[in-house]
């Protein structure tokens, strides 16, 4: 199988970060593969994207959901036959300032189910394209909310910041991703596993709007992601086990 063609699936891909991400490395010469969990919304983003000149492909993907994870990477085995690079973005929050003493457990369940169970169900239905690419690279997009170290320092942005299912959740994924890297490395595989902070920006995300987060000290979105694009273009393939964001290393 000729797999030189750089193939890309980017989860949550149909809006705010990710679609950012799915645009640049479009721009960039690689396939990408807009993972949107509602299909219309995905058809409308990829409809807006061809208007500019740029071209994505679509699949419909709901990390909570398993059958629809199982039925992407069919598709994807059936289209395509491979992937080069996984980039785990779809995330949401849902207990932003909720105090630790009286969060919900709805909110804490519904948090670990898309930013850590969705993301796990994903890489493991991945993995097998993956293996078939010649190197290829996971990229989770975590946070530095999910920072221990950080949640511990009072010069910090974050240590303020109270969304303890949220961080919990990326906590575990951080982890997820350093297990995940040694076993890729222990068994020889060329597969690297690392995750990346894109900080605060300025999105929809946690029912915020892209103006609100700016007053709050919010960054671009190409500002954000641009540790992930770099990661995902670069030729050298050795970084792994690694959290990073724009500026450099991120404590875990």
């Amino acid at each position: 199988m000729n797999t030189n063609e750089t193939i890309t699936l980017v989860t949550g891909g149909n809006r705010g970060m990710g679609l950012e991400i799915v645009k640049e490395l479009s721009q960039k010469g690689q396939r990408v593969i807009m993972g949107s969990r509602n299909l219309e919304k995905g058809k409308t983003a990829i409809t807006r994207l061809s208007q500019t000149g740029i071209k994505a492909d679509l699949v419909q993907l709901n990390v909570t959901d398993p059958a629809s994870v199982s039925k992407a990477a069919q598709t994807i085995t059936e289209k395509y036959g491979y992937l080069t690079v996984l980039i785990n973005n779809a995330g949401a929050v849902f207990d932003f300032q909720q105090k630790p003493s009286e969060v919900k457990l709805t909110n804490l369940r519904a948090d670990f189910e898309i930013n850590y169970f969705g993301l796990v169900d994903v890489t493991q239905k991945m993995l097998p394209l993956l293996k078939k690419s010649s190197k290829a690279k996971i990229i989770n997009i975590s946070s530095v909310m999910g920072s221990k170290t950080e949640a511990l320092n009072p010069k910090a942005n974050v240590y303020h910041a109270v969304a303890v299912g949220y961080q919990s959740a990326k906590a575990a994924a951080n982890m997820y991703t350093v297990q995940l890297a040694k076993e890729m490395s222990g068994a020889k595989l060329p597969i690297t596993v690392n995750a990346v902070d894109p900080g605060m920006v300025a999105t929809e995300f946690g029912g915020a709007t892209p103006e609100l987060a700016k007053k709050l000290g919010a960054k671009s979105v190409s500002f954000g992601i641009a540790r992930t694009i770099e990661l995902a273009t670069s030729p050298n393939n050795q970084d792994t086990a690694t959290f990073t964001n724009t500026y450099g290393t991120v404590a875990w």
